[in-house]
């Protein structure tokens, strides 16, 4: 005698070895003994041998249709044995009763389980939806297959355009297009990026790298929302001074500029000032909110996405021939260049001009001070800040800047929405200039005094602090070791920066007399430092991914085949000449920091932004190249 049993979701055939009244042991077909308890049994059988019982039972199964039996069967419960018996129209064999269990087992959708061997058929609207979702899976399965084709021929499949940018950064693995997407780059061995390029849905590399970004960053559009019009402050005391501002030809958010006064007997009066938006931007106003959502102005090359409206911005920018709400900070100077005293105010300060790099440097660098200077127009204010810098660079016994190294200039020609079209120029300009040291020495002074002023009156701030070579934000007033200050608060680029907007509302508050917006701990003031550092980082990195974009644009664009590079740091860490553009040479033999070397350009991946370069041989060294900027040192300049 054989039973019929399931044991563990699978049905089995065997022969009885022992038949208690409980349990049964049982001998399959490979000689292995079981014990079933006889619960379990579902059927008793003398024929076929249970070695060929399911392959005959699966057999006749495939020709029941379960449509057919469901409409059969009646409303209450039933035993598939019982039902053996009608669907054959006589007693049924071992095989006709295993063959309808398998039957309805296989069709859930029209039979549900109700025990061992029992079932109940579906009710209709139930039924009708599952067959509607079976339809569902099995058409989407037909457009899976069809995309997946069309994706490996290159071809767009219609269901993609609207869905390319959550495919290519957030793709939702649920979605058919994304699991097509998945296994035709499988197929393909391409990424997702690349066979999307292959099929037209990637505008360019430029647009693909800039919409992860906003995606990221942006998600509802880099527009900004209605917002009233900030008031200038009135009541505020006219400064007595010509002031006039340093900046790149690009620059809109003009956030400093500088005053210099002869006073006989004394030495100089100079004058700091910074744009003042705290004056005209209220915390918790619209516009605050606006500001506080991006945190930071985004540069990337030939185009910015600013914190602050653009006709916010030129509300308070301290642009070349208005008179602007400033915050100022004047130091009393001796003819040894000592600052013996300093003092804040509020006002509006008249700028005369707004110099740019491009006009100023030919006339004022080294060569032309150490040759003696030709008449220009703030000739001597520029002389005598610059003698001020350098006598307090010795006083702090840190750089300002690091001397050697280059900032880098990019300009692109043409329309960013066609950037494959677009010319890129890149231009070097060694960063410890004059005016570099003029400007950054200026606004060190700056932040350590108003930040050492804030601590010294117990208001809240926010300060860039650096110990043991680590950098953070913090809202401690501690040593930037870096700079050489005992304190440095973040204070100069109020139109740019959220961090210094915040402290220049402390710093109002404290120079009115008023209660100071932000308390000391605040969460408020926890929460600002904590995405501010977030978001800074992260537009930092965009801004280096974008000018790596432009570097390798470059070396397309100019048909190299092979340039030279300085080693710069451990582990054949390489600087190529004329770009701000390093990576690590694997081909190179180990060589030391200074060393030339001559590289073989293999390929460019725009998408991924790698540059592949082998080592062809090591150059005669001119001189050694400076290390890598330390980024604090550029910092200071802003």
């Amino acid at each position: 005698m054989h039973v019929l049993f399931e044991e563990d979701g699978v049905f089995r055939a065997a022969t009885i070895v022992t038949d208690n009244d409980s349990s049964l042991q049982v001998e399959m077909a490979s000689g292995k003994r079981s014990k079933v308890k006889s619960a379990s049994i579902l059927l008793r059988y003398s024929e076929p041998a249970p070695a060929s019982l399911l392959d005959q039972a699966e057999a006749l199964a495939s020709g029941i249709e379960p449509d057919f039996l469901w409409e059969c069967l009646g409303e209450g419960e039933f035993s598939f044995s019982e039902i053996a018996d009608e669907y054959f129209g006589h007693v049924a064999t071992a095989v006709e009763a295993s063959a309808l269990l398998l039957a309805l087992h296989a069709a859930p959708i029209y039979f549900h389980r109700k025990g061992k061997g029992r079932f109940r058929k579906a009710p209709a609207d139930i039924l009708q939806a599952a067959l509607a979702g079976l339809e569902r899976k099995r058409q989407q399965a037909v457009a899976i297959e069809r995309m997946i084709v069309e994706l490996k021929a290159f071809s767009l499949p219609a269901e993609f355009p609207p869905l390319i940018r959550q495919l290519l950064y957030k793709p939702d693995r649920n979605r058919g297009e994304a699991k097509a997407l998945e296994v035709a780059c499988r197929e393909t061995g391409l990424s997702a990026a690349h066979l999307l390029a292959r099929c037209g849905a990637i505008r360019s590399a430029y647009d693909y790298h800039l919409q992860r970004f906003l995606l990221e960053r942006f998600p509802h559009g880099t527009g900004f929302p209605p917002y009233p019009a900030p008031p200038l402050p009135g009541g505020l005391p006219r400064a007595d001074v010509q002031a006039f501002s340093i900046d790149d030809a690009t620059t809109t958010e003009i956030d400093d500029a500088f005053s210099l006064q002869t006073l006989p007997g004394v030495g100089w009066r100079v004058g700091v000032h910074i744009a003042a938006p705290a004056l005209g931007i209220a915390p918790g106003s619209p516009l605050d909110d606006m500001a506080r959502d991006r945190l930071s102005t985004v540069y990337m090359p030939g185009a910015k996405i600013t914190m602050l409206p653009d006709a916010v911005v030129d509300r308070f920018t301290l642009s070349s021939g208005r008179t602007s709400p400033a915050v100022s900070l004047y130091l009393t100077v001796t003819p040894d260049f000592e600052i013996t005293a300093h003092e804040s105010r509020l006002e509006n300060v008249p700028v005369v001009a707004n110099l740019r790099h491009h006009d100023i440097e030919p006339l004022f660098n080294e060569q032309t001070i150490a040759a003696g200077l030709p008449e220009f127009a703030f000739r001597a204010e520029l002389m005598t800040l610059w003698q001020l810098a350098n006598a307090c660079e010795g006083r702090r016994g840190k750089p300002s800047a690091m001397a050697g190294n280059h900032d880098y200039n990019f300009r692109i020609d043409g329309d960013l929405a066609d950037a494959e079209a677009c010319r890129v120029e890149i231009s070097a300009r060694r960063r410890g200039s004059p005016l570099d040291k003029l400007v950054a020495e200026l606004m060190i002074i700056a932040n350590s005094t108003w930040g050492g002023l804030l601590a010294e009156k117990g208001v809240a701030a926010i300060y860039r602090v650096q110990t043991g070579g680590k950098v953070r934000m913090s809202t401690v007033a501690q040593a930037h070791e870096g700079l050489g200050v005992k304190q440095y608060a973040w204070l100069s680029s109020p139109l740019r920066r959220y961090v210094d907007l915040l402290n220049q509302w402390q710093l109002v508050a404290l120079l009115n007399g008023e209660t100071p917006p932000f308390a000391a701990r605040s969460d408020a003031l926890f929460a600002a430092l904590r995405d501010f550092d977030l978001a800074y980082s992260a537009y930092a990195e965009f801004q280096r991914s974008m000018e790596r974009y432009w570097c390798l644009r470059w070396l397309r664009q100019n048909g190299l085949e092979t340039i030279e590079a300085t080693v710069v740091g451990r582990e054949n860490l390489c600087r190529l000449d004329d770009l701000p553009l390093v990576q690590r040479m694997a081909s190179a033999p180990d060589l030391k920091p200074g060393q030339r070397l001559r590289l073989r350009i293999e390929s460019i991946d725009f998408l991924t932004l790698e540059l592949a370069c082998r080592y062809v041989d090591t150059l005669v060294a001119v001189s050694a190249s400076a290390p890598l900027a330390d980024d604090e040192m550029l910092e200071a300049v802003d």
